[in-house]
């Protein structure tokens, strides 16, 4: 029978296993962690013994992680990251709601709703959105998707990172970062928006709930972030509604529709930070504008 690890020491195999994921090196990880091989192996012995499962297995000398080691990676990343927010007092976590302060700056504040907040802090573009996804049956390429497509960012799931296959022309993405840099970002992978690493980790961390279950997550999101790269941070605040897709290929398509706005509820947020957010950054969207292109 396998012993669960003690909680005193589940970092410091998190750690390992993090760092052997990343290296594919024990010499490196070793390096990177001022650790031992010995210390290593027995804290990735003791995780793998745990779940039952292998998360690597050495080909030709080589450590490579397996399909499990892989699905695990990111979400280990984040217990990582949001244990030692706690630890300095810069992350709290109540009532659906993520509040990361990544070393005083930026925050990144989110709450979870269910979807009948859709109208309760109406959004008329998500709840088109909404109701287009569940016409279409979840097929990207559906008719009944058409209408919303130019304001979505969809993303393709590979090995364990989101690539960009598509951003339209009036989604958030483009009129935040601008329309020649939303084209070029098309190919890129979540971690490389301009906004930088840390706020695609944090605003990415739901996609892989929507992932496992093809569903639908809204979120209310304030943070701060750069309309350029290496840009002065600026307050936003918007709803964002995830969707699980499927490409013509039977792939899994994740659909971000993202609407800039003031209507929001996060707790312990109150609405003068919202509006912290320039007015003039509000989305600009008129509902008639989906009935001509239905």
């Amino acid at each position: 029978m396998s012993t669960v690890p003690s909680r005193t020491i589940l970092f410091e195999m998190l750690r390992s296993y993090i760092a052997l994921a990343r290296t594919l090196n024990m010499s490196e990880a070793v390096g990177l962690l001022g650790s031992t091989r010995q210390t290593i192996r027995r804290h990735i012995d003791i995780l793998e013994e745990t779940r039952g499962e292998k998360l690597f297995e050495v080909r030709d000398r080589q450590y490579q992680l397996t399909k499990a080691g892989s699905r695990s990676l990111r979400e280990a990343e984040a217990i990582i990251a949001r244990g030692e927010s706690w630890l300095t007092g810069n992350a709290e976590d109540f009532d659906g709601r993520v509040l990361v302060n990544d070393e005083g700056d930026p925050i990144f504040c989110a709450q979870k709703h269910r979807l009948s907040r859709l109208w309760v802090d109406p959004s008329p573009l998500l709840q088109h959105g909404f109701q287009s996804w569940a016409d279409s049956s979840t097929l990207l390429e559906s008719p009944a998707l058409a209408s919303i497509r130019p304001y979505l960012v969809i993303y393709r799931r590979h090995g364990d990172a989101w690539l960009c296959v598509e951003i339209g022309e009036k989604s958030s993405y483009s009129s935040w970062f601008g329309w020649t840099w939303a084209k070029s970002s098309v190919g890129c992978f979540m971690v490389e928006t301009p906004a930088g690493t840390s706020y695609a980790r944090f605003i990415s961390q739901a996609y892989e709930e929507v992932y496992e279950g093809y569903s639908v997550r809204l979120d209310h999101i304030h943070t701060q972030m750069p309309r350029a790269k290496d840009g002065p941070l600026l307050p936003v605040s918007f709803q964002r509604l995830l969707l699980g897709c499927t490409f013509p290929d039977g792939e899994f398509a994740l659909a971000v529709l993202v609407d800039r706005t003031y209507n929001l509820s996060i707790s312990g947020i109150d609405e003068a930070q919202i509006r912290t957010m320039p007015e003039a950054l509000l989305m600009a969207f008129d509902p008639a504008d989906l009935e001509t292109q239905e």
